[in-house]
Formats: C-alpha cells, sequence, structure tokens
C-alpha cells in the first residue's frame, strides 16, 4: 500500500472518498489492509458516517473450550464472527482492542455486544461483564461479578440496554441509567433452570421443566421487568407467572427439547423437535417452530424445517440461535449451518474453524452506537 496512489491521498480525502460506502461496504473495506482498517476506525471516520443504517448479521459464539486463548483456533476468541444473510457472506470483527484475556461474546442489543472476559491483572475466579462497540472499538467494564455467574447465567439485554443475568435462584440486574452502577439482586426462585430465557416487550420469558428425572415436562413462565425510573424498591417482580391456556393444549407435550427465540415484534418463537408419538424416547419426525403472539396469545406454525435439510440434524445433538424471522441451526459435525430466512429454507456453508462444532449464537444489529 506504500507504493500505491491512494496512501498518498490526505486523510480527510479518503474519508470523503470512504463515507460515500454503506456500512456494509465499509466493513468489507476493513479487512483489505491494515492502511484501510486504521483509516476506516478511527474517531473522525466514525464521526463522519454515524447516520449510517444498521445491518441484520448472525453472530457467533466461540465453542467452550475456546475460552482458552491457547487454543488452536485462537481466532475464534479474538474475533466477533458475524454472517452476513442479505449478501451471503461471513465478516469478521476483531476485539483485539479489548485489555482482556478470552473474551467470549454472549449477547447484544442495538449495535452493543456483550462478553465474558478474563482480567489481566484479577485471579481467573473472576470474570468480567464487558460492554463494547465492534466497529467503534469502544467498550466499558461493568461492575464486578464472580466467575459462577459467568458459568451459570444467561445474560439478557432489552432495547434499553438494561441488562440482566438469570439463574435458577438469582437474578442480577444493571441499567446505565441508575444512580447507582452496581447490580441489583433478586431472587429467582423457578421450578428449575430457565431455558432459554428471552426479553419481550418488557418482561422475561423462559422455559421451565417441571416434570420429573425420567420424564421432561416444559411450561412456559414469564416476569414483568419493571421501569427503574418508576420503582424504588424493586426492579424486577419475582412473582414468576406460568403461562398456560386451555386452548394450547399439549403444545408443550408434542416438542422435545423446546428453546425459545424472540419474534417479531409482540412475538415469542418456540422450536424443538415434533415427537412422533408420546413414548420415553421417541423419534422426532422434523423440526417445528411455532410462534406465539403475546396480544392474543394463540399459537400458530410458523414453519418446520425441510425433510432433506432435518436428516442431517436427525441423530445429533443442536443448538438453535437468530431472532425475527431468522433461525439458525448448528449440528455437530454437520459442516455448515442451516437458516430459516422468513419464507424459505438454505445452508451456510464456510463456517469458521473446522465446521463441525456446536456453536451457539445471536442476533447482531451491527450499528455505530456509543457504549454507554
Amino acid at each position: 500500500m506504500e507504493d500505491s496512489p491512494i496512501s498518498r491521498l490526505p486523510e480527510d480525502t479518503l474519508h470523503q472518498i470512504f463515507s460515500s460506502l454503506s456500512l456494509r461496504q465499509i466493513m468489507i473495506c476493513r479487512s483489505v489492509c491494515k492502511h484501510f482498517n486504521q483509516l476506516l476506525t478511527s474517531p473522525s471516520f466514525m464521526h463522519l458516517i454515524s447516520a449510517r443504517s444498521h445491518l441484520n448479521l448472525l453472530a457467533l459464539r466461540p465453542p467452550h473450550h475456546h475460552h482458552n486463548h491457547h487454543s488452536r483456533h485462537s481466532s475464534l476468541s479474538t474475533s466477533l464472527h458475524v454472517y452476513d444473510p442479505d449478501q451471503t457472506r461471513w465478516l469478521r470483527f476483531n476485539l483485539d482492542f479489548l485489555p482482556f484475556r478470552s473474551p467470549h461474546p454472549v449477547a447484544s442489543s442495538l449495535g452493543l455486544v456483550y462478553l465474558w472476559a478474563d482480567s489481566p491483572d484479577l485471579p481467573d475466579s473472576n470474570k468480567s461483564l464487558i460492554v463494547c462497540n465492534p466497529l467503534t472499538r469502544q467498550y466499558r467494564v461493568l461492575p464486578q461479578l464472580g466467575s459462577a455467574w459467568s458459568r451459570h447465567g444467561s445474560v439478557l439485554v432489552d432495547s434499553r440496554n438494561r441488562v440482566m443475568v438469570l439463574t435458577e435462584l438469582a437474578a442480577l440486574y444493571f441499567s446505565f441509567s441508575q444512580k447507582n452502577q452496581q447490580w441489583l439482586k433478586f431472587s429467582s426462585n423457578l421450578p428449575s433452570k430457565p431455558r432459554s430465557p428471552i426479553v419481550v416487550s418488557n418482561s422475561v420469558f423462559a422455559l421451565c421443566d417441571v416434570g420429573s428425572p425420567w420424564r421432561s415436562k416444559w411450561k412456559l413462565f414469564s416476569c414483568a421487568v419493571k421501569n427503574m425510573l418508576n420503582l424504588n424498591l424493586n426492579v424486577m417482580n419475582n412473582n414468576w407467572e406460568c403461562l398456560e391456556r386451555h386452548e394450547w393444549g399439549d403444545i408443550f407435550d408434542i416438542m422435545k427439547r423446546p428453546r425459545l427465540i424472540r419474534g417479531n415484534g409482540n412475538k415469542i418463537l418456540m422450536i424443538g423437535g415434533l415427537k412422533s408419538s408420546y413414548s420415553l424416547n421417541q423419534s422426532c419426525l422434523t423440526i417445528l417452530i411455532l410462534r406465539l403472539d403475546l396480544e392474543t396469545m394463540e399459537w400458530e406454525e410458523a414453519t418446520r424445517m425441510p425433510e432433506e435439510m432435518h436428516r442431517w440434524f436427525q441423530d445429533s445433538k443442536f443448538k438453535v440461535f437468530g431472532g425475527g424471522d431468522r433461525v439458525c441451526f448448528s449440528g455437530k459435525k454437520v459442516g455448515r449451518l442451516a437458516l430459516w430466512d422468513c419464507c424459505e429454507w438454505r445452508w451456510i456453508d464456510g463456517v469458521p474453524g473446522n465446521g463441525d462444532e456446536l456453536f451457539r449464537g445471536f442476533m447482531f444489529e451491527a450499528r455505530l452506537t456509543a457504549v454507554p
């Protein structure tokens, strides 16, 4: 690049040239060379393009054994790998601006990514929850937490960037707008470990197994999250409500290992294997996606995985992630991801690593949001 004519242009001129590109094109140009990466991540250029519209991307969480920074797949733990469904291509955001060991992204909201990391100056038993924006390369460390929360807690973030860490017995709450910048702790008292908790319309929803050690029986629970500005004593109403309707019938009994994903608007998606019978070790006919409208409290079938695609997941453990009308499936040794994109099913090839890992993930709405 040093011998290229473009390197002789003033920085302001280059900024004006690149500012005519879309945010997606700018992200691609960053990976061309170090010079472009430095140029297109500078504070002055970030300010210039701050009004750009966001991108809806699917982000991967590194597999658990990649928490170790000595892993042979170290790029998986030092970068955020995302898939752009609209352009059918993979992108990578470098996380080297974070002065922490083993960053592990777990959630995102409004362009901000939340991740667990080991602080270089603290014992390994301590974990920090970090909020950052990979586009602007800004970050902030949230108040210190013990490693048990990172091992057993689910991190939830809503559209107001209120953060919750939820376990079976307790919940932590943090808001950037509260005067006391500390975690608030509340009792959860759920009947079992919450499965795939999500935040929709000021409420937390989670599945809990209320069955026996021999047979699972899933129920849907909800808990209202109160606005911190209107409440002095409690933030979370700990009276978890089991949502049941006579009209739902055996909707939870026909699903094997169901999990929740936030849908569009006021809707919830529930994904699981469609049982072929009620026997204990039954096989599944396919993978079913149901949609619950929280206004009418009615379920409907959104779609089911095509038979030729389901063959790859039929006898293997799989993970589900996504949001809106995009649901992604990762299976052990499948070698690629399956994607339901609103009205169609398709494969995603070129998965980072060896392709046989079991990936989790989350929706990443890439935008130039400032870290609070």
